[in-house]
């Protein structure tokens, strides 16, 4: 089996490409690569000026290295092995939407110290619990939430999924791409 794609060698593919320094890049996107990354290393504390960083379509099973992203505010990590948010503490004041759909992740241990996140896409993952999902409601700022495929809503009965999910996620404006309107929206 051939070795993973190191981070600093997408770094080099991606300036190439590009035809710029990664240190330099508000967006960096090394999706897809081949062989897959399958770590992100501290190479990514290079890209200081990195504000979405797009990983997606790897092979990726651990979130960690992001100290030196102190401008990072989009983070996609879809269609990975991801199976903990724990590792986002480094952006937690900086990250206002991650996309993480297509992983393995269970339990939403971690995602507390997203205090700016609006925007979480998790759909196609493994949350079987509510007591998971409630967790989202500590979240201040959190504004839209794509959960569709996971466990929890495929168990659920379709005419209660939305106003179960709208009763334990009191902040959620937006879910599964549709704008919510909530009772006392619509007395005024």
């Amino acid at each position: 089996m051939s070795k993973g794609t190191t981070i600093k060698d997408a770094i080099v593919k991606f300036e190439e490409k590009e035809n710029c320094k990664g240190s330099d890049a508000c967006h960096v996107s090394l999706i897809a690569q081949y062989p897959p990354i399958e770590k992100m290393d501290a190479s990514l504390s290079t890209l200081s000026k990195c504000e979405k960083l797009s990983l997606s379509t790897n092979c990726i099973e651990k979130i960690a290295n992001l100290n030196g992203l102190k401008n990072l505010k989009i983070l996609s990590l879809g269609r990975n092995n991801i199976k903990s948010l724990t590792g986002l503490e480094a952006v937690g004041d900086t990250l206002q939407e991650l996309w993480i759909s297509y992983n393995r992740i269970e339990k939403l241990k971690g995602v507390n110290v997203l205090k700016k996140l609006k925007v979480l896409y998790m759909s196609n993952n493994e949350v079987k619990d509510m007591n998971e999902l409630v967790k989202l409601d500590d979240l201040p700022c959190l504004e839209e939430l794509v959960f569709v495929g996971n466990p929890l809503e495929v168990a659920m009965d379709a005419a209660e999924y939305r106003p179960k999910l709208m009763e334990k996620l009191k902040k959620i404006k937006k879910l599964d791409g549709e704008v919510l309107v909530r009772e006392e929206q619509e007395d005024n």
